[in-house]
């Protein structure tokens, strides 16, 4: 090992684990060494007590005590970490008065069936928490306690994950190896079904679709789908006001869509200006993560009918709980969703279930699986939401179980309000692991247990478990064997989930979708008003201006025309004044000549009174001067 540290091509982190799990190593082994010291010094003293209180003439009394005490120290094995009273002490820690759920037997080398460890009833309400690295039994644990839970007449909540749990609608298999399993520990196996409801996310599976209005979501759980910051996580619950507040129905993601897209519009941007206005930057930020996320198919989860979240507190008709599973395919693909979504389902109990208080059973028991997504990359403002949710959801009569790898997964205000700890085994691989480990182990009470150790030697199925007990103090820490789920433990047959779906109660309401009138319409219709208006607006302006066109042509028309009109009878004028003129030379030429010589007949009769009456009629006629 020390070449490790002196080789310079060794990294410095691959040094610091080498140097780590040897430290844990040589510690395992000193402890490992000195329980079977104690041990065998515990056997000595026993094999002396009998020595002695035997007959001095025995063979007993003669033959030798070290192979006596070696004998019972074999007898006891290493693998058994209890004496027989620290076994007692979590006999009584575990004998409770009222109604439990069993979760196993104590497992102190051996099953201990007569030392059967379970959970108050009546505590499940005050949350817990199931951990254990992959492919140690949570789901198997889950599993266990959904059944045990739906026995009791409690409804159960909880999210398939991998198809595993659809399996509580099918009786299990019994087989030889899960037979001597469950008789080990005292479980009476039996192989049955319980009644199930199956549910899918916006229709995205076989299940009745579970779909949310937008609005029932809220910009708070939305902003952490879109991966928002807390400035457009801001905009985005002003524009939830705005649409509140003006009637405006999001149902889905059109409708958020509209309503963006209207406020920093032209008809729309002044509707906020009182509060603030929005920027269209961070508008368009929002609006295209809504078409990412609705690309990817996110947008069937949002619509109607909203699915009712009382309808998973039902009971059947034989006094047992309905067991509730939400089918979620491909959650690696869209984790935040699907977590997010859980904590929308858990959010809507919270705030339409009334105060019970304290409770025999509660009204419902909701199990988080894959609790880690709900908390990766969580804003303080979400954390914080989901912290205040689970420690008042549990007087609305509703336990929440998380489920996760490690604890560390969960934080720690959440953790200091779960009232039960089923931990399986934990794994620690790097110096980061076994720092949490550590830290895991020092949450737990005093035990007999080398918790550090034990945790890292859990086989499958098997747990350290402790329970606040009926007066709500935690129970005593118990290596648990866990009891075997009696549903089937693999995913329910096809034919099986058609029966159950054919039966259901709840498909016929919420199969088919809803597209009622909402934001985007109501907006559409008021832009297209608006439109309307304005275009008429524009008709009777246009025909104003065409009027006053017209009047301005028709007084300029009239102008000429008078114009015209005055200048043809000045010139008529004109020209009568010059035809006068003319005649009145004419007749001043002809009487001068008429005096200057002898008139002759003619000049006489023209110079005549009746003359000139005809010369001038002539005159007229001639020149068309003459009045008719």
């Amino acid at each position: 090992m020390s070449a490790a540290f002196d080789d310079p091509t060794v990294p410095p982190d691959a040094a610091v684990a080498a140097a780590e799990l040897a430290r844990l190593r040589a510690e395992a082994d000193a402890a490992e060494a000195a329980l079977v010291a104690a041990r065998a010094r515990a056997a000595l003293a026993a094999a002396e007590a009998a020595a002695a209180r035997a007959p001095s003439g025995s063979a007993a009394s003669t033959a030798p005590a070290e192979p006596a005490a070696e004998a019972a120290a074999t007898a006891a094995g290493p693998t058994a970490p209890l004496d027989a009273a620290e076994v007692d002490v979590i006999r009584q820690g575990y004998a409770f008065t009222g109604p439990a759920l069993e979760l196993g037997a104590l497992l102190n080398g051996d099953p201990v069936p007569t030392v059967p460890v379970r959970i108050p009833l009546a505590m499940t309400n005050r949350h817990g928490l199931v951990a254990g690295a992959t492919g140690t039994g949570k789901t198997r644990t889950l599993q266990v306690l959904v059944e045990q839970l739906a026995a009791h007449g409690v409804p159960v909540f909880a999210a398939d994950i991998k198809g595993d749990l659809s399996g509580v609608a099918a009786p299990g298999e019994p087989s030889d190896k899960l037979l001597a399993r469950t008789s080990a520990i005292g479980q009476e196996w039996a192989p049955r079904s319980f009644a199930t409801e199956f549910l899918a996310l916006g229709g995205r599976g076989t299940g009745t679709p579970v779909r949310a209005t937008v609005s029932g979501f809220g910009p708070l759980l939305l902003s952490r789908v879109l991966g928002l910051n807390a400035t457009q996580e801001s905009s985005l619950g002003l524009v939830f006001h705005y649409a509140d507040s003006n009637g405006l129905a999001l149902v889905d993601l059109s409708d958020l869509r509209a309503v963006l897209t209207y406020l920093v519009s032209n008809d729309g941007k002044a509707e906020l200006t009182e509060l603030g206005g929005l920027s269209k930057a961070t508008v368009g930020v929002i609006l295209r993560e809504l078409i990412v996320f609705a690309d990817s198919g996110a947008d069937v989860f949002f619509g109607e009918p909203e699915f009712d979240v009382r309808d998973l507190m039902r009971v059947a008709e034989s006094g047992e709980g309905v067991i509730s599973l939400l089918e979620v395919p491909g959650v690696a693909d869209r984790p935040v969703l699907y977590s997010t979504f859980l904590m929308y389902l858990l959010a809507e109990l919270f705030e339409l279930l009334p105060e019970v208080g304290d409770v025999d059973k509660p009204e419902l028991v909701f199990f988080f699986d894959e609790a880690h997504l709900l908390f990766r990359d969580a804003s303080t403002d979400f954390v914080a939401a989901v912290v205040q949710t689970v420690r008042l959801i549990r007087s609305k009569g509703v336990g929440v179980f998380f489920v996760t790898q490690t604890p560390k997964d969960v934080p720690a205000d959440i953790l200091a309000q779960l009232g039960s700890r089923v931990q399986h085994a934990l794994r620690a691989f790097t110096p980061d692991d076994a720092k949490a480990l550590r830290a895991s182990v020092g949450t737990y009470p005093r035990s007999g247990y080398d918790l550090e150790r034990v945790l890292q030697e859990l086989g499958t199925g098997e747990a350290i478990v402790t329970v606040m007990n009926e007066r709500g103090a935690p129970t005593p820490v118990a290596w648990t064997r866990l009891r075997a789920p009696l549903a089937s433990m693999a995913p329910a047959p096809a034919a099986a989930v058609d029966a159950v779906l054919s039966a259901s109660e709840l498909r016929p309401r919420y199969t088919e979708a809803i597209d009622r009138e909402s934001a985007r319409e109501i907006l559409t219709a008021r832009l297209n008003t608006a439109q309307a208006a304005l275009d008429a607006a524009e008709a009777e302006a246009a025909r104003r201006t065409a009027e006053q066109d017209a009047a301005k042509l028709r007084a300029k028309a009239d102008a000429a025309y008078a114009k015209q009109l005055a200048a043809i009878r000045k010139q008529a004028a004109a020209d009568e004044a010059k035809e006068r003129r003319e005649h009145e030379r004419l007749l001043r030429s002809l009487t001068t000549n008429t005096r200057s010589r002898r008139r002759t007949p003619a000049e006489q009769i023209l110079g005549s009174r009746a003359g000139q009456d005809l010369l001038t009629g002539v005159i007229r006629g001639i020149f068309g001067t003459g009045r008719r």
